[in-house]
Parts: structure tokens; C-alpha cells; sequence
């Protein structure tokens, strides 16, 4: 007998339909699976027959064919366990599910039957509701993830046994719903503020600046002066997310299955930290499952990546696509796929391999060739690539004992809002700001008068600025002059904007 049901594959951040077809028949007593599966998936016989056994049923004793439709998809992972198991025991009637085909079902069986967690539910419930489907039915664990897709039945399942009573309507189960506007108060939250942070006035408004355009920021500074803990209080004066920007990067971090184990939705800007030993795969995703890599992970986020240096050539310079573009190809012999990834890069590094190069208190021990060699492990093209370059000084003594409280985030936070209403208004378009400009935006929204075109030509006939790096710079004046509430571009803009670009200034040559 022939019995049908539907699924679905992850390729990239989409899903795509799959259909299970089971046909039991005369011969001899096997199982063979159809459809391009994967080794995962050519091991489900042994998995589903288990299951079915331990969870009373029994497993069929003729000839079974399980196909998995389209056949030139790449069918990957154990999430075709269940779909597999209730076709067949619709397959062999041992259950009569008339309300089989109104769902898309994905989860792994256990051998004791129990439904393991799978990754992607939220983009496989974003398919069900494409493909006009009733709901979904998903391990249990995964429940609330899915439920965040409104208009969709979504229920939530823990074992083989359950789920075959619950389409055979012998056993009812209550729809999982979730209060959206209730999880982004929950999880939109953050556990450091600036007010944490003593001193450091000049490094604390250049974050300022750079959230407020949406820039790349490097920060310079001996060990223990704060980069890190400043990079890490980035998120706190970001925009809120939208719900659209939060489904996004939820869906990014479902596919790669790093979404958090108690949390159903990326409700606060991610902030990613890899460690400098990763690979370049690791960073611009593609494994050869094709998940998303670290800057995808952090797409609607900050990106930070400590001791800049240290990181391999290779990687750093597969960032440059995608911080100009928003978004990664990845090419594989499995398949091709497109990652979105509009993060912001905040990179630290010390100003030489000892750390203490220019710093009053402590002697450098550096040689002028290790700095210099130091410093050319990142390209100028990368460089070229960050709008901000800061100089980070050690902590004062006097600042570090200060009794008067820092400025907490929410009132930056106030400000680069309001400085991102600018923008948005600007750009008539919600999510666009100074960092995208086009070269058509720069000579609308950034032309100079006479006496700042002189002022920034002396300035690049004395620093020797790229073509990318003059860009950088108009685009940073223009956030600045959006902080300040000013129409057009002022000399002091485009002053504080040159003082952001400290190695191009060459100050440590």
C-alpha cells in the first residue's frame, strides 16, 4: 500500500518541500530510501525500525520503498525520522491518519520512540505557511520556535507514539502559541551597560558615532585599557530590533542550530566573538552542510573580533565581501547558497606585539620592522573597509577611582535613535543608513561647501587617503552632523571625522 506525507530540507536559510512517499509490496524484507539521501539519512532504517518496535507498532516484513521527493534535492540530517516512521505505519494501516497530509512533520527518532530537537524549524514553518499548510508538527523542544510564525497551526510532539495518536485523532493536543510583544520585553535585555565603563570619553563617542551610521570600528589601545569591554556594550545602544530583523536572525540561528535552548526568538542584537584560531569557513560560513559562518551569525549585529592581528590573512580577507555587499556566497560541491550578513565590525588590536608601543607608563620592547611587520598583517584594502580607527588609552587612575556615575546607555541610545530618524527620513527606506550610501547618496546627502572642500583636500594631500578611505570619511562627518542636528556638513564634522582615521595618519611609523 502507498501512503504519503510531507517534510522538508534546509538549503541555506530556505526550506524546501519535501514529499515522503512509502509503498509496501511483495519481496523481500528490506528497506530502501530513495531521493538523493545522504548517509544521516540511509541510517534512518535502522533508527525507524527501532523506534517503531519500542514504541508498540510493529515494523513491516515485506519489501518497503521510501521515496523522498524531488529526487535531485539533497535530502541531509535525521529529520525525515518521523515523517519516514508514520508513512510507513500509515503504509502497513496500522494507523488510520486522515489529517496526515495537512501538516509538514520533521523531527529524529530516538530508539525508545522520544522525538529529539532538529535545526531550521523556524524556517520550515515559514515554508508551511508559503505552501498554504494547515500547521506543523515538530519535536516538542522546538514547539516554541515555530510558534513565533503566526497563522500556523504548530504543534509540539515528544514521541513517536503521541504523535501517531494525535494524527490518528485519537489523542487531542492543544496548538503552541507564543505572545511576541512578551518575548521582546523578556529577551530584549542586556547584562552590561556603559555606565559600567570609568573614563575613556573619546573611545565611549566614537562607539557613539559609529552605531549612529551603522560604521566599522577599529580600536587601538595597550592591554587592559577597555577595548573589549567597550566592544561588548555595542549592542546596548543599538535601535531595538524590529520583529522583521528579529525573525531574520532568529531563522540565521535556527539553520546553524545555535539558537538559545531556552529562547524562541533573538530578541537583542547578537553579539558574535569568534576566537582568532577560526578558519576562514568558519567565519564566512559554508561547511560542508552549508550553515551560516560567524558573519551571518551576527547579521543585524556586531561582529567582534579580538586581537585583529592574530587572526589568518585568509579569513580577514574573506571579510571583504561581505562588508561591502551585506550578504556572502558560498560556493560548495554540495550546492550554492546566499547568507545575509548586515553586521557592524568592531576589530581591537594593541599598537604593537607587546602591547605597550606609545604608552607613557610602560617601555615598548618592540623593534620599528615587528611593529611595522605587525601592523601589515592587515591588508589596506581591509583597512580601508573601517570607517573608524581610534586610539583607546590606558584607564587613568583618577578616572578608574572616580566616584561620578558614567552615562548609561539608554541615553546614548536615545541619541543614535534619533540620529537613525534622520537617516531613515533621509533615505525614505527603514533599515537604510550613512554606512550604505551609495555614491550617488554621497554627493546628495554629503556635498561640501567651499571652505570644508579646502579643509578635506589639505587633509588628503597630508595623509595620502584612498579614494575609499575620502568615502569613509564623508559618510562619518555625515553621521556626525546627524548627532548634531545639522542639515549640511560643517568643518568641525569633517574635523572629528579625520580624527577617527589614526592609522592613516601614520602615527606609529
Amino acid at each position: 500500500m502507498l501512503s504519503r506525507c510531507y517534510s522538508a530540507a534546509i538549503c541555506g536559510l530556505d526550506g524546501s518541500l519535501v514529499e515522503v512517499e512509502v509503498n509496501t509490496g511483495q519481496g523481500l524484507p528490506q528497506v530502501v530510501i530513495v531521493g538523493l539521501p545522504d548517509k544521516a539519512v540511509t541510517e534512518s532504517r535502522d533508527r525507524v525500525k527501532t523506534a517503531l518496535e519500542n514504541s508498540g507498532f510493529r515494523h513491516v516484513r515485506t519489501r518497503t520503498t521510501i521515496n523522498l521527493a524531488p529526487a535531485d534535492t539533497r535530502k541531509e540530517g535525521p529529520v525525515y525520522d518521523l515523517p519516514m516512521a508514520l508513512g510507513i505505519l500509515s503504509a502497513t494501516e496500522q494507523a488510520v491518519m486522515p489529517r496526515l497530509s495537512d501538516f509538514l512533520i520533521v523531527g529524529e527518532l530516538a530508539l525508545n520512540g522520544s522525538i529529539r530537537a532538529s535545526r531550521g524549524v523556524l524556517s520550515i514553518a515559514m515554508l508551511a505557511r508559503e505552501q498554504g499548510k494547515k500547521g506543523v508538527v515538530v519535536p516538542l523542544e522546538n514547539a516554541p520556535e515555530a510558534a513565533m510564525i503566526q497563522g500556523l497551526e504548530v504543534y509540539g510532539v515528544s514521541n513517536l507514539r503521541e504523535c501517531a495518536d494525535f494524527l490518528s485523532e485519537k489523542h487531542q493536543l492543544a496548538p503552541v502559541k507564543r505572545d511576541v510583544e512578551n518575548l521582546f520585553t523578556q529577551y530584549a535585555r542586556y547584562d552590561v551597560d556603559f555606565a559600567d565603563v570609568k573614563g575613556q570619553t573619546h573611545a565611549k563617542r566614537s562607539l557613539e558615532v559609529a552605531v549612529a551610521g551603522g560604521h566599522n570600528l577599529l580600536l587601538i589601545g595597550p592591554p587592559g585599557s577597555g577595548k573589549s569591554m567597550l566592544s561588548k556594550r555595542m549592542p546596548t545602544i543599538c535601535p531595538p530590533l524590529t520583529l522583521e530583523e528579529s525573525l531574520e536572525t532568529t531563522r540565521i540561528h535556527s539553520v546553524a542550530g545555535a539558537l538559545h535552548a531556552t529562547h524562541s526568538i533573538v530578541a537583542a542584537r547578537p553579539f558574535r566573538s569568534p576566537h582568532h584560531t577560526l578558519s576562514d569557513v568558519a567565519l564566512s560560513g559554508g561547511t560542508t552542510d552549508l550553515r551560516p559562518g560567524e558573519v551571518s551569525l551576527a547579521h543585524h549585529g556586531v561582529l567582534f573580533l579580538d586581537e585583529l592581528p592574530e587572526f589568518k590573512r585568509s579569513a580577514l580577507e574573506a571579510l571583504r565581501q561581505p562588508l561591502e555587499d551585506g550578504s556572502v556566497n558560498v560556493s560548495r560541491a554540495t550546492g550554492s547558497v546566499n547568507f545575509p550578513c548586515r553586521f557592524m565590525l568592531v576589530a581591537a588590536m594593541n599598537p604593537c606585539p607587546c602591547g605597550f608601543y606609545g604608552d607613557p607608563r610602560r617601555e615598548c620592547r618592540c623593534s620599528p620592522s615587528q611593529i611595522q611587520k605587525y601592523r601589515a598583517k592587515i591588508s589596506g584594502p581591509l583597512l580601508d573597509r573601517i570607517d573608524l580607527h581610534v586610539e583607546v588609552p590606558a584607564v587613568q587612575y583618577a578616572d578608574m577611582t572616580s566616584q561620578e556615575a558614567a552615562e548609561p546607555s539608554f541615553k546614548i541610545r536615545q541619541r543614535v535613535i534619533q540620529a537613525r530618524e534622520v537617516q531613515y527620513q533621509r533615505f525614505k527606506k527603514r533599515g537604510r543608513i550613512n554606512a550604505h550610501m551609495s555614491s550617488k547618496g554621497l554627493k546628495a546627502h554629503c556635498a561640501l561647501d567651499p571652505e570644508c572642500q579646502a579643509f578635506l583636500k589639505s587633509a588628503m594631500g597630508e595623509m595620502h587617503f584612498s579614494a575609499r578611505a575620502y568615502d569613509r570619511i564623508l559618510k562619518v562627518a555625515r553621521t556626525i552632523a546627524d548627532l548634531d542636528g545639522k542639515s549640511r556638513i560643517e568643518a568641525n564634522h569633517l574635523g572629528e571625522a579625520l580624527q577617527y582615521r589614526s592609522l592613516d595618519r601614520n602615527l606609529w611609523t
